[in-house]
């Protein structure tokens, strides 16, 4: 039988007002201001339906995820949750793979961040960039879980300050109430082929391109076991995230193309950037610079927490080495944010070396992950729900919409992702090595699972 190791206690330093601001701004980063852009080339204004369906699944995955963390709260979150609903062989698997994702996801930001302080300041070479920056957030994630919870409190204010003013701003252009500009109407929406221009086809092309910006939603439920009140803190932070974000991303994306010719955008170039510059906003790319670099060092800053915590569980249960059980005297697992960046200094390192070889199988290697993180999350819920539903019911206070149709659902969607993602020639890559990654950790998580039975 396999027996959970004793483990120091964590802290429970973080406040409401750090899970809300951390679920708001999780998932408000690059991917947002810039990797937009590759959506809207590709599915027009029809990127608004796009959005609405990924920001659908992403919602419903939350509401799983916050149904079990309210009822069962873990530093583990999902993974104690799949160990739980499906067995040793589910905890271990999902755990690892979300380890090993945002790990190597921190390099991209790392890398991100400092090359954008490389332009301001061309004197500090890229590497010194990145190495301040690990050591920044190393030594804020060491001190204590309330240093982490305020940076993310700031980066994530900041973020969603810029977002309500480039809404403002933007339908304030719309309806021509600034200075030199006059109302656009509809002729952006309806004009170059219409609202469709690609057809369905575009819009599934604009949600393989937009799915994963909605990946990091997860960490607010790690988090939520380090706060006063776990089960009050998760289930407020669930609600206020979900439909909030829906609101900014899909009303940016129509404030984009409603302003703008979606035939004017190139991926790789950030539309927010595109409009403020044509409502005349002076300055308007260093702005947008700014703000996309604050999100890369406010993602930089959640991997850390997150997969530090993660192995931190993983440990816990026997999963990982016991050695990154030892806390320090504020509750910080010192060990395993430790264990964490090491492998985010390597993941670095590789892809300042070589990011088009090594590094981009690496990137591959997790491309497609968070799609399996969900649908576990998905599968555990299902197999949970009715659990406690016979053994706690009063533990229920966030409950699933329409369980369990929404469910399957969600998992049948995830599916179609994953199929669709097979016949796009740019992805694929991304599912068969991350299939072949998972294939590994599964394999892994069968022989222990073997040997611990024979003993």
């Amino acid at each position: 039988m396999h027996e959970p190791l004793p483990a120091e206690p964590l802290s429970h330093g973080l406040k409401q007002r750090h899970l809300t601001m951390l679920g708001l701004g999780g998932v408000i980063g690059a991917g947002l201001f810039v990797g937009s852009g590759a959506g809207i080339a590709v599915a027009g204004p029809g990127i608004v339906v796009s959005y609405l369906i990924a920001g659908a699944i992403a919602m419903l995955v939350m509401r799983m995820l916050g149904e079990m963390s309210a009822a069962m709260p873990a530093s583990g979150s999902f993974s104690v949750h799949a160990e739980r609903a499906l067995g040793r062989w589910a905890g271990f698997s999902v755990g690892w793979l979300y380890w090993f994702l945002l790990v190597v996801v921190l390099a991209v930001e790392a890398t991100g961040a400092a090359k954008i302080a490389n332009g301001w300041a061309p004197g500090v070479p890229q590497w010194a960039w990145v190495l301040i920056f690990m050591v920044v957030f190393t030594a804020a994630n060491l001190a204590s879980v309330k240093n982490f919870g305020e940076f993310e409190f700031w980066f994530a204010a900041l973020k969603i300050f810029a977002i309500l003013a480039f809404l403002v701003l933007g339908l304030l252009a719309v309806f021509g109430v600034l200075p030199d500009t006059s109302a656009v109407g509809l002729s952006n929406l309806t004009g170059q082929g219409g609202f469709l221009p690609a057809g369905v086809s575009g819009v599934v092309s604009g949600v393989l391109a937009v799915i994963f910006a909605f990946g990091g939603l997860e960490v607010v439920t790690i988090a939520a076991a380090e706060s006063d009140d776990p089960v009050r803190a998760v289930g407020r932070a669930v609600r206020s995230a979900v439909w909030r974000i829906l609101f900014f991303y899909v009303g940016s994306m129509l404030v984009i193309v409603t302003l703008l010719p979606w035939t004017s955008m190139k991926p790789g170039q950030s539309p927010y950037v595109a409009v403020l510059d044509s409502i005349g906003i002076p300055s308007a790319g260093q702005i947008m610079n700014i703000v996309v670099f604050v999100a890369l060092l406010s993602a930089l800053n959640a991997n850390l927490y997150g997969s530090s915590r993660m192995i931190f569980s993983l440990a816990e249960r026997g999963e990982a080495p016991r050695g990154l059980l030892r806390t320090a005297g504020g509750g910080v697992p010192r060990r395993a944010v430790l264990a964490s960046v090491a492998f985010g200094f390597v993941s670095v390192l590789l892809n300042l070396k070589w990011p088009d070889s090594v590094f981009l199988y690496m990137l591959n290697a997790v491309g497609a992950v968070l799609l399996f993180v969900w649908a576990l999350i998905a599968l555990s819920q299902l197999r949970l729900r009715r659990r406690i539903e016979r053994e706690a019911p009063e533990t229920l206070t966030l409950k699933m919409w329409a369980f369990p149709y929404l469910t399957w659902a969600a998992l049948a969607a995830m599916g179609a992702v994953l199929v669709l993602m097979l016949f796009d020639s740019s992805a694929r890559p991304q599912v068969l090595w991350s299939a072949g990654a998972t294939a590994v950790v599964l394999a892994v998580a069968g022989v222990r699972e073997l040997r611990t039975r024979r003993v």
